[in-house]
């Protein structure tokens, strides 16, 4: 499929195109953290070993690495687009290339400024489909799990959701089809897998062996409402409470174990994308943003969107990403 500038690509009909509706009283804001203006920011994570945030600019084709504190993030310019990565335990960085997995050895994972660099490649990704890698994360015990979307209009679920292993190679999980995979992550103690499938709007939950890449059947964790989005990306903290990022609300919900919503935060943009907690203190959730799918009038009233926002948290949240296993 060939691809085309994100100016000229139509946004899915999922994706409003409307301004974030006001905040609500229930609702707690978010701060500017980083001033950014990605294209679809995606990807967020705190990287201990580093003591950076790492994100990805999808459609820039760029990876991103900000150390708190500095004005200029470092700037890895890439051959395609990334849609997720993880660090893993030797100081390389794996990446879901949108039609490949490869491997990427940076010189010094705390440089600044701008590179450019080519991964090696591993493996392609659904070569004979017009899909894309897109969210991702590594499981508890070290594996990489992520999915891919549709990008042909209209999205049909074509997509699936992989895990990948140095032991086991790449391997399909035995789950539905989906249009946009999102919101991958795991419960603290990795029994449990959360996905979404973005324009249904509903998490579901599915209990997981990383060893076999067994799943049960998905069950429902959480049903948005039309006024709250479309579930992006999610995170679990040590409590196991789940932070996905709402498309078009603007926010970033707090959900118990149990699904109830607990808190509700919000940004000064319509396209909050993937939230991550850390920082040096592990006191801090930050979330990405994107400007893709906004118009013209929407982006001067959101001048900040593609932007990096943030807020305090308190102690003990934050549970460290585990790196994937390359030992």
């Amino acid at each position: 499929m060939p691809r085309r500038s994100p100016a000229s690509r139509p946004a899915p009909p999922w994706r409003p195109l409307a301004t974030r509706p006001p905040m609500s009283k229930a609702e707690h804001p978010l701060s500017l953290a980083l001033a950014q203006a990605a294209t679809l920011g995606e990807g967020l994570q705190w990287h201990a070993g580093s003591g950076r945030w790492w994100w990805t600019d999808i459609e820039g084709a760029c990876l991103y690495a900000w150390t708190p504190g500095e004005s200029c993030p470092l700037q890895v310019r890439l051959p395609e687009r990334v849609g997720s990565f993880v660090h893993a335990r030797s100081g390389r960085l794996l990446l879901a290339l949108a039609k490949r997995l490869a491997w990427l050895t940076l010189p010094d994972l705390r440089a600044t400024g701008r590179l450019t660099a080519e991964p090696e490649t591993i493996a392609p990704l659904e070569p004979q489909l017009a899909t894309r890698a897109n969210d991702g994360r590594c499981d508890r015990s070290g594996a990489f799990v992520f999915g891919t979307l549709h990008e042909a209009d209209p999205q049909r679920p074509v997509g699936g959701l992989y895990q990948y292993s140095l032991a086991r190679g790449l391997r399909r999980l035995p789950l539905d089809g989906v249009a946009i995979a999102n919101s991958v992550c795991f419960s603290p103690d990795g029994r449990r897998l959360y996905y979404c499938d973005t324009p249904t709007r509903r998490i579901v939950v599915c209990d997981y062996d990383s060893a076999s890449a067994r799943v049960s059947e998905p069950r429902l964790f959480v049903q948005k409402a039309p006024g709250h989005g479309f579930p992006d990306g999610s995170v679990v903290d040590a409590q196991g409470h789940l932070w996905n990022a709402e498309w078009g609300a603007g926010t970033v919900a707090r959900y118990a174990p149990d699904g109830r919503l607990v808190a509700r935060y919000t940004a000064p943009v319509a396209h909050t994308t993937c939230p991550a907690l850390g920082g040096p203190a592990g006191d801090q959730l930050l979330v990405t943003s994107a400007r893709a799918g906004l118009s013209s009038a929407a982006l001067m009233a959101q001048p900040q969107s593609g932007s990096l926002f943030g807020m305090t948290v308190e102690p003990g949240l934050y549970k460290a990403e585990a790196l994937f296993n390359d030992a």
